[in-house]
């Protein structure tokens, strides 16, 4: 399940690596791409949002697994794993500042002290938090959006006050002034790379970390009741499974189809993109990732059975490293220190590299298993977290 996670989430990143962040939130952005446009959609139902939800749902499973081990060997479960997550923020702050600006890590390991804080709770009591603060978060913030795209569209259409006229100007303007910020970042050597990072925005990391707070902590509290719950350990009956995974991916996909219906027919509208990237998809988001999970825990029997099954697997157990090594590939192909291929290649390409991206997590992990207990990354994260470690 993590294999197919990363995978995914490298379907979204790929729009970050090759052009300015605000890429990934429009096919009209940092230009009109007809070209790319079938891409974005096909991305937009399929990965968008949805493979980061599994990936975060995961995530809080596997701090769940990393307590356990850890009581079992006879330390401080709570020590160890706030050790381990600041070694993660160190890994992601520097993700962030030497390579590509859609770092996670960082994230993932100040939401993870939060949910740490919190993983004493009995499943039923995690999921009523997890879903209180998801629904009750992204609820008022989608009555704002949709407030903001009503205004959008008098204004596309003529009919704006002057003060909607005027916010929608001031909105297009920070739009060309971040889209300028990060092409001269992704235009850069590698040093002045480093060197723009650090003078335009510096503190990154954190408000990525405050503007997602309400998606991933709760999430990560979902995924801790789901392994405490026994999910991940093929615990739930292939009825409850199959009802999961229908529901989840017909009831989130469907309304993610109505969604960039709606999108298209109004030519990607700046502020409703924003939205519909955000706020309005969190639900559809969470109720496919669900899906997703289910769906694979059902078929995991049979997959386990064959090679490509094995490789997912191994893949996954080397999550770590294979997205740390696809920026690092990927920032290799589109940076100005690189190839440079971001100004020239149309978007419509975008699936090539993705599919070389896949390729390449696939190819290694189960060579690299057979012969070592972890993944590279893995291998220094564990070592150290436990660095000096004392009972």
């Amino acid at each position: 399940m993590r294999g197919v996670a990363v995978l995914g989430i490298l379907a979204i990143n790929i729009t970050g690596f090759w052009g300015p962040s605000l890429a990934s939130f429009s096919p009209a952005l940092p230009h009109a791409d007809p070209g790319g446009v079938g891409w974005f959609a096909l991305s937009f139902v399929v990965f968008e949002g949805k493979m980061r939800a599994l990936f975060t749902l995961l995530f809080g499973a596997s701090m769940m697994l990393f307590v356990e081990a850890t009581e079992r060997r006879g330390f401080n479960p709570d020590a160890m794993q706030a050790r381990r997550l600041l070694w993660l923020a160190v890994f992601g702050y520097a993700h962030y500042l030497l390579l590509w600006w859609g770092d996670i890590l960082f994230p993932y390991a100040l939401c993870g002290l939060a949910a740490l804080a919190l993983r004493r709770l009995d499943p039923a009591a995690l999921v009523v938090i997890g879903l209180t603060l998801f629904t009750v978060s992204h609820g008022m913030d989608s009555l704002g959006d949709l407030a903001g795209i009503a205004a959008e569209q008098r204004v596309l259409s003529g009919h704006g006050t002057p003060a909607e006229v005027a916010e929608q100007a001031g909105m297009m303007a920070r739009i060309a002034a971040s889209i300028a910020d990060d092409t001269r970042i992704l235009d850069a050597g590698f040093i002045e790379a480093i060197r723009l990072r650090l003078s335009i925005a510096p503190f990154l990391p954190f408000s990525t970390t405050l503007s997602t707070l309400t998606e991933t902590l709760p999430l990560m509290l979902i995924g801790m009741a789901l392994h405490r719950s026994g999910f991940f350990a093929g615990a739930w009956s292939e009825r409850a499974l199959r009802r999961v995974a229908a529901c989840g991916i017909g009831t989130g996909g469907a309304i993610t189809l109505a969604l960039l219906a709606w999108l298209w027919m109004h030519g990607f509208p700046p502020r409703a993109m924003f939205a519909a990237m955000g706020d309005l998809s969190a639900l559809p988001h969470l109720l496919m990732a669900l899906g997703y999970a289910a769906l694979l825990m059902l078929l995991w029997p049979k997959l386990a059975q064959l090679g490509a099954g094995r490789r997912l697997a191994a893949a996954g157990r080397c999550a770590f490293t294979n997205y740390l090594g696809t920026t690092v590939l990927m920032a290799g192909f589109f940076s100005g220190w690189g190839l440079g291929l971001g100004p020239d290649l149309p978007r419509a390409w975008l699936p090539a590299f993705v599919l070389l991206g896949w390729a390449a997590m696939l190819a290694w992990p189960e060579w690299w298993l057979a012969r070592f207990a972890q993944g590279p990354l893995e291998a220094a994260w564990r070592r150290l977290t436990w660095l000096g470690a004392a009972r």
